[in-house]
């Protein structure tokens, strides 16, 4: 039995009634549905914090989708997935991938920016302020490219560059 109709989540079941009607009425091929309710399946796992059934669901999804734009999501949310286990090198090399096939992926250039932002902080506890200001740069530079494709969002990144004079 597929997660799907398993989850007693209200939004989770209305997202699948929805999505499995868009699946019946658009054109598409068997395994490109098979992806995508693997990638269902995967955000519903990831969701209820059910990490390692989410990556296997994403992972199935990857070896059956096509579509690099449908790809850069997967690779987004599997970087999320390290990202929450602490996983920032991991994490960093999936949103990469994913903005590979879709460099519009601002969620992406913000969690890059703040895994090197972590970085750079934990740098300045052990003392080392010459590696935290490269961390640091490498934020600033994640958060504006984030910015640029969202300039509404990301405020307190936008503060933070102009606190330290990184904003141009």
């Amino acid at each position: 039995m597929t997660r799907s109709r398993i989850n007693g989540n209200f939004i989770d079941k209305t997202f699948t009634i929805v999505a499995n009607i868009l699946l019946r009425i658009i054109p598409t091929t068997s395994g490109e549905k098979e992806a995508f309710t693997y990638y269902r399946d995967g955000m519903s796992a990831q969701s209820e914090g059910n990490y390692a059934e989410a990556l296997q669901n994403y992972y199935e999804a990857m070896r059956l989708e096509i579509d690099p734009y449908d790809r850069s999501y997967i690779l987004y949310n599997i970087g999320l997935i390290h990202t929450s286990n602490g996983e920032h090198t991991k994490a960093l090399e999936y949103y990469f991938r994913a903005l590979e096939r879709n460099p519009f992926l601002p969620q992406a250039f913000n969690n890059m920016a703040v895994i090197c932002h972590y970085r750079g902080e934990q740098a300045i506890r052990q003392g080392d302020s010459e590696i935290a200001e490269s961390w640091f740069d490498k934020a600033s530079e994640y958060w504006k490219q984030a910015i640029a494709l969202t300039p509404g969002n990301y405020i307190e990144a936008q503060n933070w560059l102009k606190i330290t004079g990184r904003f141009e």
